[in-house]
């Protein structure tokens, strides 16, 4: 049995045990039930339930899917779900039962969701991706992505299912808030930093789990916004935009890739050979695993129509690649008769079913399959990662308006009214893919601004719902306008809700108190599943900000939402206005920072806002061609991608490009002066954009290729640099090479995409 040999290389050990495996042991290796059904705990004891143990009998469980996932979905609650100790050992229970009662002692691959912190009861919640992308800080988003990695492996989960890839094009997409923006430079970047975070410099140790890249691909370009939707889309489009985030992630070591549940020009993504095996494992040679999402393989022939039935699906999903199915139903029911009825070959299936035992052998689950539930108990939602979730939040909370210096507000202020659906909501400002939460682990933005104030300045403080996200009830509007009557300064808490029904009850309207008997309410308006066909407030929002507008007291709007809001009213009548999208259980605290000014916002969009639904698509880089204007409005954004304010102002100056005149294969260097020309320290994204003047073929006007997110002092001065490549300046030809043609480029470097200098680079190739 050389697979028990650890001196051996994952790959000969994967062999080795390939080779005294069974056909049904093999099958079992390439599913993934649903984890939180394999046990149940019974007066504090973990105990598994029988399918489960059966399947492990009959040939084994490959992989477990959510054991520690809690959330409407699952039915796992605060009061049947598992602490962190707990959970660590309801997976040593499971693991210990598959490595001793299976034939081969394999151990099982423990995957869980991970968007924005393990979702796990007492993990740490971190801000959603909108969020993470809007901090543009690599470095933190690194750190980050390992405190997630810790708290998952230590409790035993070994493979997470993000970062999400998606290059959003239509923000009424629900699932908006799990991605890091519209650009695909951008979001490339924000890969690399996520496989570099969670996978470590070692898959064999407590810190690391292996990344899954998804949706593979082009699940953020679906027609009309609408989940799961066709992607309408060229292959040169593709690759430049929708694939590019992918590649680098897979260069920077990605380990696995999930299959995206739409289709591209008539070929499902989850039966697309060229994407799964040409393109993937041949031309970017990848070598981990491929898995679907929940339940694709059954759209091949339930949804998609290009199966005849189940056993068609399962056959044409691992022909093309898929290596492991989600639920494990299609394979699990259908593999085994593929295989004699010759609809696969038993070469493809060992191929699945090597890649995935390698990677076992890489985690060094073989040698380790136990986790320390004392550790997870120490790590999981430890004051480290709670600070950090802060520091997150901060960094990626935007500034949009500040009329008049309105912010930030003195402390001293008299009374603040903090009012709005989204002032003292906890799951409200926590996005989609959320755990259940103990009240006391979110700090809300009224928590926030009352421990900004402390003890004494806390009665100056007045709180009133005013009405929810999605309900018409004006109930609430009297005692709203009462307190905002009697304040200084009012601070409204609108915007949207990704939060699903978990059984806690609602606010009451006309007192402000927390209802936890009788109905519950959900104002889900945004996550997986739900899209919009507009981007305007929900409910009486918008009216109860413009009742409130009528007192003539300052408004400071705080927006805590999973996609871009579009209220010319409030764009042209708020005081100042805030994005804070979803920005996690220490989104108060770090919201309150910002307000009173000991912290300066530092947030840039990474979506681009519009005047007017009408006006979608209006991401920043689409082509030159795309029209000029419609009859009653421009094409502008109303926000342009990478904008942001701050409270004080940066000059940019000295634009230089050395040398002017370059090879195709040479470099440049772009160098630009920033100076801090304001009162207060302040962070800058220093954007760089490249615009190809004549291409053989049509390029978009401007492409993110770079930025720097630099702190300076009042009065400081900084020299940015960043270095030109062929990477940056390639286009697609019509052959599909990656070339760097002759000719001029516009290099514009600034403050967002449509505030920038500009000067030019000259490509010659050389005598």
């Amino acid at each position: 049995m050389s697979y028990k040999d650890s001196s051996l290389s994952a790959e000969q050990r994967a062999e080795d045990l390939l080779s005294l495996m069974t056909v049904e042991e093999k099958i079992g290796q390439l599913i993934q039930p649903f984890g939180w059904k394999c046990y149940h705990k019974q007066n504090g004891a973990i105990l598994l339930d029988e399918s489960f143990t059966i399947a492990v009998n009959n040939g084994g469980v490959g992989s477990l899917y959510g054991v520690l996932r809690a959330d409407p979905w699952t039915e796992v609650t605060l009061e049947n779900g598992l602490s962190p100790e707990e959970g660590a050992q309801a997976i040593n229970e499971i693991q210990r039962y598959a490595m001793e009662h299976s034939r081969l002692g394999i151990p099982i691959l423990f995957g869980e969701e991970c968007s924005h912190g393990h979702m796990a009861i007492g993990a740490t919640v971190y801000p959603v991706p909108i969020l993470l992308g809007s901090m543009w800080n690599v470095q933190l988003y690194r750190r980050m992505c390992k405190a997630i990695a810790a708290e998952t492996r230590t409790q035993g989960g070994a493979a997470t299912y993000s970062p999400v890839l998606d290059v959003v094009r239509d923000p009424r997409w629900g699932r908006t808030e799990e991605c890091f923006g519209e650009d695909p430079f951008m979001i490339g970047e924000m890969a690399i930093a996520a496989v570099q975070g969670l996978q470590g410099e070692r898959l064999d140790c407590d810190t690391s789990v292996i990344a899954t890249l998804k949706h593979f691909a082009a699940y953020g370009s679906s027609e009309g916004g609408r989940n799961a939707g066709p992607a309408h889309i060229g292959l040169r489009e593709l690759h430049e935009n929708d694939l590019l985030p992918f590649r680098k992630a897979v260069q920077a070591g990605a380990l696995s890739v999930m299959t995206a549940y739409n289709e591209i020009d008539g070929i499902p993504c989850t039966s697309n050979s060229y994407l799964l095996q040409q393109l993937l494992r041949e031309e970017w040679g990848f070598d981990g695993f491929v898995i679907t999402d929940c339940g694709a393989i059954n759209m091949l022939a339930y949804g998609h129509d290009v199966a005849k039935d189940g056993e068609d699906a399962a056959a044409m999903a691992l022909k093309a690649g898929v290596d492991m199915e989600m639920s494990g139903e299609m394979f699990g029911k259908h593999l085994l008769s593929a295989l004699q009825n010759q609809t696969v070959t038993n070469t493809v299936l060992n191929d699945a079913v090597q890649r995935v035992l390698k990677i076992k052998f890489m985690l060094g689950l073989f040698e380790r399959p136990y986790v320390d539930p004392q550790q997870a108990a120490t790590i999981i939602g430890c004051q480290e990662h709670i600070e950090l979730a802060r520091e997150v939040a901060r960094e990626g909370i935007i500034l949009l308006k500040n009329d008049n210096s309105t912010l930030p507000l003195n402390k001293e202020t008299g009374t603040i009214a903090v009012i709005g659906p989204n002032a003292n909501d906890i799951y409200n400002q926590l996005g989609d893919y959320t755990s259940p939460q103990p009240r006391h682990q979110v700090v809300t933005l009224l928590d926030g601004i009352r421990n900004a104030l402390g003890e004494q300045g806390r009665d100056r403080v007045l709180y009133a719902p005013g009405c929810r996200i999605k309900e018409d009830s004006r109930e609430g509007f009297e005692r709203a306008l009462t307190i905002a009557a009697q304040a200084d300064v009012i601070i409204l808490a609108l915007g949207g809700s990704s939060a699903r029904d978990f059984g806690e009850g609602t606010i009451d309207l006309r007192t402000g108190a927390s209802l936890v008997s009788g109905h519950s309410w959900s104002d889900m308006e945004c996550g997986e599943g739900i899209d919009r066909t507009d981007l305007h407030l929900l409910g009486v929002q918008l009216e109860l900000a413009q009742q409130i507008h009528k007192l003539g007291k300052p408004i400071i709007v705080v927006y805590m939402n999973g996609r871009p809001i579009v209220e010319p009213w409030i764009d042209e009548n708020a005081h100042a206005i805030v994005e804070a999208w979803y920005p996690g259980q220490e989104g108060g605290n770090a919201l309150a920072e910002l307000l009173f000014g000991d912290a300066n916002p530092s947030g840039r969009l990474t979506v681009s806002v519009p005047k007017h639904v009408g006006q979608l698509p209006v991401y920043y880089n689409g082509k030159r061609s795309r029209g000029k204007r419609y009859l009653e409005m421009d094409v502008k954004p109303r926000y342009p991608f990478g904008f942001g304010l701050s409270y004080t102002s940066f000059h940019y100056d000295n634009l230089m490009v050395t040398p002017e005149r370059i090879s195709p294969d040479d470099e440049a260097i772009v160098t630009v002066d920033i100076t801090n020309t304001g009162a207060v320290a302040g962070a800058e994204t220093v954007q760089l954009y490249i615009t190809d003047v004549v291409s053989s073929i049509t390029r978009p006007g401007k492409e993110l290729k770079g930025f720097c997110k630099v702190m300076l002092q009042p009065g400081e001065t900084r020299t940015v640099s960043f270095t030109v490549t062929r990477e940056h300046l390639q286009l697609i030809n019509e052959r599909f090479e990656s070339v760097v043609e002759e000719g001029e480029f516009k290099i514009l470097v600034g403050r967002n995409a449509e505030d920038f200098l500009s000067t030019t680079l000259n490509v010659q190739k050389g005598e």
